[in-house]
């Protein structure tokens, strides 16, 4: 093995560390035991603990495996903008032993049928601004929909500018096989034992396909572990007390590994945006003292390009990355 990096090496740093063999929902379950009382996330002002969010992945997997008919290994398309919702459906997912299928929200219709063909996913979890383009696929591929609202966790008075899909109050269901989130999470059923461990298909994420048809990149539990515990040891998330600004999507691997798998691990709260919006970050940046953000290129232009941009409105922050 070659070890002339190890001279520059930075501080404190391990140059190895084991992987653990568990589901990765097994993480946001020992930070909600650990720090039940803390947030998990801050959404536009609403704080959201960790035992709620946990209770919330408990119920909503419950209702995935009895009523939803989810199997160990079955996929679920995952079709939402960044909320607490996405966060609480992404882990529940895991949390019933299935595999989530997380698709870009640009996607349409013809785009959202090769996906649900490709992978065989027969039940969704989407965002209702989204939602409607799944009823072409209610009669052929997904069975049961299950369809969040994202202004249900809007329960503190903000300044903040609410987009348009965040302040949306709850709309009827656009087809009878919808069910709305409120009452399946409501119902409270109680999921079976975490069985899936490292080995188990956890994530099925889609390319672009730039080259051809998009393809299926398959990631187990441990391939997940490994980039959450890479990021946690030596990406610079800093743990309990951190609070991560939080904005990349989370249908991305970037998003999705560097905010809120290595957040959650490590018991960090995540400031959450639906959407990108530079008044919004910089306002969130100063409020909550963050000290860290995973941004793309273009983010931090606009962000500098403000006219009320002013060094000390992010000088909490202490780590910055990301790429593009």
């Amino acid at each position: 093995m070659n070890e002339r990096h190890l001279p520059f090496w930075p501080p404190r740093r391990p140059f190895v560390f084991a992987i653990p063999e568990t589901n990765l929902a097994h993480n946001l379950k020992t930070s909600a035991e650990r720090f039940p009382h803390e947030p998990a996330i801050v959404y536009y002002d609403t704080p959201i603990a960790y035992a709620r969010l946990w209770a919330e992945v408990e119920h909503l997997a419950g209702y995935l495996e009895r009523d939803a008919g989810v199997k160990p290994g079955d996929r679920v398309i995952l079709l939402m903008q960044n909320s607490p919702q996405f966060a609480i459906a992404y882990y529940a997912i895991l949390r019933a032993n299935a595999v989530v299928v997380p698709l870009n929200p640009m996607n349409l219709a013809e785009e959202l049928e090769l996906f649900a063909e490709d992978s065989g996913a027969r039940v969704a979890i989407a965002g209702q601004e989204l939602a409607g383009r799944l009823v072409p696929l209610a009669e052929t591929h997904v069975t049961r929909t299950i369809v969040a609202t994202y202004s249900d966790f809007i329960e503190r008075e903000t300044k903040l500018t609410l987009p348009p899909a965040v302040a949306a109050p709850r709309a009827p269901l656009a087809h009878p096989s919808f069910v709305a989130w409120a009452d399946a999470v409501g119902a409270r059923r109680e999921p079976g034992p975490m069985t899936a461990h490292g080995d188990d298909l956890a994530l099925l994420p889609y390319t672009s396909g730039t080259t051809g048809r998009p393809k299926g990149c398959v990631h187990t539990h441990r391939s997940l572990q490994t980039t959450t515990f890479s990021v946690a040891m030596w990406g610079g998330v800093a743990g309990p007390g951190a609070r991560i600004l939080s904005t990349l999507p989370f249908f991305h691997v970037t998003g999705m590994t560097c905010d809120m798998n290595a957040g959650f691990f490590t018991g960090a709260t995540l400031v959450m945006l639906t959407r990108w919006e530079s008044q919004a970050t910089l306002a969130l940046i100063e409020r909550y003292r963050c000290t860290q953000m995973t941004a793309i290129s273009t983010m931090i232009v606009d962000l500098l390009a403000q006219p009320d941009f002013r060094p000390e409105r992010i000088a909490s922050l202490r780590h910055l990355g990301g790429g593009g």
